[in-house]
């Protein structure tokens, strides 16, 4: 399983928190060292089922500053994807993948739903 998150993100190091403290084996990646490529980001897209728009860091300084609350609906779901690609403090995070699904932001009960045998 990968954990894709920001090492600075308090939410984030609540997850690993969580993740540890219920046996969860994962592997870390740091998002604004190691950006999501565009095939990556389409496969967890996929593997989520949610509306891309939840991928996008909507707290984030970069979103913010890019004004993109104003310019995600006029979007393609590629142009979209090609955005986030660009910058991983776009993506929201954390973000869980494994061979099944993906898992965006941190919801502590969906986690042990899908995650704690």
């Amino acid at each position: 399983m990968l954990f894709i998150g920001y090492s600075n993100c308090v939410t984030c190091k609540d997850a690993r928190k969580w993740l540890d403290a219920n046996g969860v084996d994962y592997e870390f990646r740091d998002i604004k060292t190691d950006n999501p490529t565009y095939e990556e980001l389409k496969l967890w897209h996929e593997k989520s089922g949610l509306p891309l728009k939840r991928f996008f860091n909507t707290s984030g300084l970069v979103y913010k500053e890019m004004v993109l609350k104003d310019k995600i609906d006029s979007m393609s779901e590629d142009e979209q994807l090609r955005l986030l690609a660009t910058n991983g403090m776009l993506v929201k995070r954390p973000i869980i993948v494994t061979d099944d699904f993906a898992l965006v932001a941190f919801r502590p009960k969906v986690w042990a739903e899908k995650l704690v045998k």
